[in-house]
């Protein structure tokens, strides 16, 4: 058991939160909740060590395990992937050598009847009943299952770490948190990296086979999946629901509405009891009834509404420039690197005006017809867009590309023209970036708030052709609803790479599934699609494809 008590942080005159206090029990799978900005990062980093608060204290049992996986990480250059991941049980290697040590002195010492000699014997048999415990377990399979769990393929296991993207070297570092088997995982946007399989089977670990677990995480389908206890960071204060995030949102509601309830009929007070004092301040016979509601006023504490984002703004890309009838038609396009075949003989026609989604797991080949689409990269076949087509294209690294020097608003100010530079501010407000933010230069931005502005830029270019590459990475559900609902209004073509369902529900009409090098049309919705390959969710496109 973890327990939290009196959290504090401030910085810089401001207090992100404080008195903050819970208790994480054994099996507790818990999904931490807020706005961006609003603590959930630094307090996993506080529960995890590697930051202080500024008052206030973590307890935990001694020889208590907690594992933390950051947003970033480093990995050893210089190991395989097998031999990095083995670290797991660097401990291993550890306590055997205490064992040796300790047996060797056993060995060679007469004392037999001192308190310290009675102290080594006790040692060693604990260390050893927890050295043989371990290893009676099969290491190499263990390790073995969780890299496959995770998307590796056998052949990568004697790969050198250095030739794996960031994604990859975060698979890696999880997997080693999972091989230790702590009291407690705490995980930062785990699922940013995972392809659909690796997430499910990262569901499937978490609910059965984890002990205690707290999460940050946009992904809803996985909190929901994976949650039963939701603790919201708002307001510099902590609000803990035993609940599912999909019934924490019904009990919110309901909690604000009840704090608006309270929060008016406090304020018809106060005005009530002002206008008595205005009334009769300077009437003698009522001095002492003035004079006590000023100081009933004063002591008054104001009751607080929690926020909500109550923005009307609907925003909407800028009318695009009329393609022509046919944006993308390709024509046996296929695509290899060296020997490796990602797809070939892909035939396919989008309409002006279609919205389609190209799903599957990773290494399939859906961000490389991207490219193909492009011009990015050479490729089999014939690919042609259509007249006056106008690309706009959100990458992964798309948020990396900001010039960090530049503030919130210089941003957004230097793309905007027309009318909507005199709406910059409201649009920048729809998308979370509260008035104190606007003057933030980009190198100090979370990487949540570096997409959404990354985004903002997308939404006002002209373009006619839409093609997003995992958009909904390091957004906040509020954030992702709003681009979902401008995605949906966008009177151009779009092509969204996502393996997020919900936010491809009721936004795309087609689904061009890539697996088995190949790249196979459905003319449905994303539901119409796992309705017809007989799945209950996206997931398992991902675990099919590699049968």
């Amino acid at each position: 058991m973890v327990s939290v008590d009196g959290l504090a942080v401030e910085f810089g005159g401001t207090t992100l939160f404080s008195d903050v206090s819970f208790v994480i029990n054994p099996k507790d799978r818990i999904a931490l909740m807020g706005k961006n900005g609003a603590g959930k990062s630094t307090l996993l980093k506080i529960l995890a060590g590697v930051r202080d608060p500024s008052r206030g204290k973590v307890s935990m049992p001694r020889d208590f395990n907690i594992a933390y996986l950051p947003q970033h990480i480093k990995t050893n250059d210089s190991r395989t992937v097998f031999e990095e991941t083995a670290q797991a049980f660097a401990q291993l290697h550890e306590l055997e050598s205490r064992i040796a040590y300790l047996n060797e002195q056993l060995t060679i010492r007469s004392d037999y009847e001192s308190d310290e000699y009675m102290q080594l014997i006790e040692e060693v048999t604990a260390l050893s009943e927890k050295f043989y415990s371990i290893e009676e377990t099969n290491i190499d399979e263990h390790i073995e299952k969780t890299l496959l769990g995770l998307g590796f393929e056998r052949e990568d296991f004697d790969r050198n770490t250095a030739e794996f993207s960031g994604g990859w070297r975060m698979r890696i570092e999880l997997a080693k948190i999972l091989l230790q088997n702590p009291d407690v995982i705490l995980l930062d946007e785990p699922t940013n990296h995972l392809d659909i399989d690796s997430v499910q089977w990262f569901e499937d670990f978490l609910i059965n086979t984890a002990k205690a677990v707290v999460l940050i995480s946009h992904d809803r389908a996985f909190v929901d999946t994976v949650t039963t206890r939701t603790i919201e960071v708002t307001m510099g204060r902590i609000y803990d629901y035993k609940a599912t995030y999909t019934h924490y949102l019904e009990l919110r509601k309901e909690r604000r509405e009840q704090q608006q309830k309270q929060y008016d009929e406090q304020q018809k007070m106060i005005a009530e009891t002002q206008e008595f004092i205005e009334r009769f301040k300077g009437t003698y016979s009522k001095t002492l009834q003035v004079q006590s509601r000023v100081k009933m006023l004063e002591k008054l504490q104001i009751i607080e509404v929690d926020e909500q984002d109550t923005s009307a703004l609907r925003l909407k890309f800028p009318p695009s420039p009329r393609s022509g009838n046919y944006p993308v038609i390709a024509e046996g396009v296929g695509k290899a690197y060296g020997e490796k075949r990602v797809f070939a003989n892909a035939d396919y026609t989008i309409e002006r005006g279609q919205k389609v989604a190209f799903v599957g797991r990773n290494g399939e080949g859906k961000s490389t017809m991207v490219k193909c689409i492009m011009g990015e990269t050479e490729h089999e076949g014939k690919l042609t867009l259509g007249h006056n087509v106008k690309i706009g294209y959100f990458a992964q690294n798309q948020a990396s590309l900001l010039d960090e020097d530049l503030t919130v608003f210089q941003t957004i100010d230097d793309i905007a023209v027309g009318d909507i530079r005199t709406k910059i501010r409201d649009i920048l407000g729809a998308f979370m970036f509260g008035r104190d933010d606007v003057d933030k230069k980009v190198k100090i931005l979370s990487g949540g708030e570096r997409t959404r502005l990354a985004m903002i830029k997308l939404l006002l270019e002209p373009v006619n052709l839409l093609i997003l590459d995992e958009p909904t990475n390091h957004l906040d559900m509020r954030t992702k609803d709003i681009l979902k609902q401008a995605l949906t209004d966008f009177d151009g073509t779009l092509i969204v790479v996502s393996h997020d369902r919900d936010f491809l529900d009721g936004l795309v009409t087609k689904v061009y599934e890539f697996g088995h090098q190949k790249v196979t049309e459905h003319l449905e919705d994303i539901y119409g699609f796992l309705a017809k390959k007989k799945m209950e969710s996206l997931r398992e496109i991902e675990s099919k494809s590699k049968k």
